[in-house]
């Protein structure tokens, strides 16, 4: 399973397309929208989440609720599009009084972008390289999520720290996974801790009063997995390698930790390693770890613990109090340019990080147990289930 993305932050539309869906998945539009609304959601946004009521229009692949076995494809439409019907047309010339952005923002993708393809406006690269088009995976790793319910995987994620402000946890590995979504999805920074998401709340609204941005970290969890997801003969099918291609395909995310992540560098592997046991907790015997300091995954492998990444976000480059530059047509000192922005979008990012991850793990999964239709999908995964059972006996 795979998509495809295209469109401009202020063009027409979003749309995305989506590839080898198994045939028979029931998708429910309301859902869909519902990762919509999550997404735009969280203290700290910016003025365009005001305008923008994400709503997406499905126009193939989906007959009577269920997919066909063909590419899937979806619409969103840009609102705020009709601010910038002349300044967008896909052709004519540019209206004689276009607004240009010709000094780069430093942290954005401006300058490097203008190098690259030789660009004399700098809004060539802002309207591709744009957070906004973020919604159009969103919308597709809907599809993957369904995909992965009927599978019996649940994906979520919580943000754990605003700035230099952070909710206070004992163990995150064995914790996190039980933490309930309710709590977290009420949280207006997506922070199961009441007391931490105020104190978040206070430091956004110091950074906006100083016309300033602040990143964060979140976590990424992922419950239900079957063991042996992945590969290991070669580098590129170790879902270490496809997970980190995916949560750096996000903007502005600045490094991720699997389980305790960098913090194992530091601890012998006593301290480390998870031990290997056996449970009867199911019902069925199966093989299980007593603690999940690999955070899911081991030798690119999923061992069958909860997946656990934490993602650190960094600022947003759209500063209200904009740092120094260059200007492309003068070449002299200048302000950056100071285009509408969020001040913190840390929320926001760890719903896209579900998406992404979503997508990976849905590929695992059907590369494991085929992808021409589900009836055969869910009969493949029970057979798997079954002889792990055998084996733990």
């Amino acid at each position: 399973m795979k998509y495809f993305i295209a469109g401009e932050s202020h063009g027409s539309a979003l749309s995305a397309i989506i590839e080898g869906v198994p045939a028979g998945l029931g998708i429910s539009e309301q859902h869909i929208n519902a990762d919509l609304e999550r997404r735009q959601g969280g203290y700290g946004r910016g003025a365009r989440q005001k305008i923008e009521k994400d709503h997406v229009r499905i126009t193939a692949g989906i007959r009577f609720g269920k997919t066909m076995g063909s590419p899937v494809c979806m619409i969103i439409e840009n609102k705020d599009a009709i601010h910038h019907v002349d300044d967008m047309a896909v052709f004519g010339k540019p209206p004689l009084d276009i607004k240009k952005h010709v000094v780069p923002r430093p942290g954005h993708a401006d300058l490097a972008g203008v190098l690259k393809f030789n660009a004399a406006d700098c809004s060539d690269i802002a309207e591709q390289a744009s957070a906004r088009n973020t919604a159009a995976v969103v919308a597709a790793a809907s599809i993957a999520r369904e995909f992965l319910s009927e599978m019996g995987v649940e994906v979520f994620s919580y943000v754990n720290a605003i700035g230099t402000q952070s909710m206070q946890e004992d163990n995150f590995l064995l914790d996190a996974p039980d933490y309930k979504p309710l709590d977290i999805e009420t949280s207006e920074l997506r922070c199961p801790s009441p007391e931490a998401t105020q104190r978040m709340k206070d430091e956004i609204d110091a950074a906006r009063e100083h016309k300033d941005s602040l990143g964060g970290t979140f976590r990424v969890i992922v419950r239900g997995l079957v063991p042996g997801l992945g590969g290991t003969g070669c580098s590129d099918n170790r879902l270490t390698a496809q997970l980190g291609s995916a949560i750096f395909g996000i903007p502005a995310l600045r490094s991720l930790d699997f389980g305790l992540g960098r913090a194992s560098a530091s601890l012998p592997g006593s301290r480390v390693h998870d031990p290997i046991t056996r449970s009867h907790a199911t019902g069925e015997w199966e093989f299980t770890r007593t603690s999940n300091n690999a955070g899911g995954l081991e030798g690119g492998l999923t061992t069958g613990m909860p997946l656990i990444l934490t993602c650190a976000m960094k600022p947003i480059p759209t500063l209200m109090q904009p740092l120094a530059s260059v200007n492309l047509e003068t070449l002299e000192a200048d302000e950056a340019c100071v285009i509408r922005s969020d001040v913190c979008a840390v929320p926001a990012a760890a719903i896209v990080a579900e998406s992404r991850v979503a997508f990976v793990l849905a590929n695992a999964y059907i590369q494991k147990f085929g992808g021409d239709c589900m009836i055969d999908c869910k009969a493949a995964l029970e057979h798997y289930r079954a002889r792990l059972r055998t084996m733990a006996r």
